[in-house]
């Protein structure tokens, strides 16, 4: 991975701005990821069908941690076709099947590109995506 991103995933990492947990939140959804341990609870305030605010507790690996807050970033004030469509986009990047337009979508995500060439990581960097697929 090149240093930019490095930088991107560590930041989100120490400084992750959304977890935290979140009061009076629409809904809320755990996540697991059993081959590691990495653990998620994702909140989420839904009003007419647009995320509002969100939020994420729990425990993991860096790039969990960093991939759920860069997550909430992209996610937030957008609506749930919207959210969807990106975590669509998100998990076709991590396959490596994502064209330059579609990553460039995804702003901040775009960080974790190179997960794809470390199979042993897509599991991680996939679990508050997941997480929020679910939820939707």
């Amino acid at each position: 991975m090149n240093n930019f991103y490095n930088e991107i995933l560590t930041d989100h990492n120490l400084h992750p701005v959304h977890k935290h947990e979140l009061s009076g939140c629409s809904c809320s959804r755990d996540g697991i990821n059993p081959t590691c341990g990495d653990e998620i609870t994702l909140n989420l305030k839904i009003d007419n069908g647009l995320i509002t605010d969100g939020s994420f507790t729990g425990s993991g690996c860096a790039v969990s941690q960093a991939s759920a807050d860069i997550m909430l970033d992209l996610v937030i004030g957008k609506s749930l076709d919207e959210a969807e469509r990106l975590r669509e986009l998100f998990t076709k990047m991590i396959r490596g099947e994502c064209s330059d337009e579609e990553t460039e979508e995804l702003e901040e995500a775009a960080a974790l590109a190179d997960i794809s060439h470390m199979p042993a990581r897509v599991k991680c960097a996939l679990l508050g995506w997941r997480t929020l697929g679910e939820m939707i």
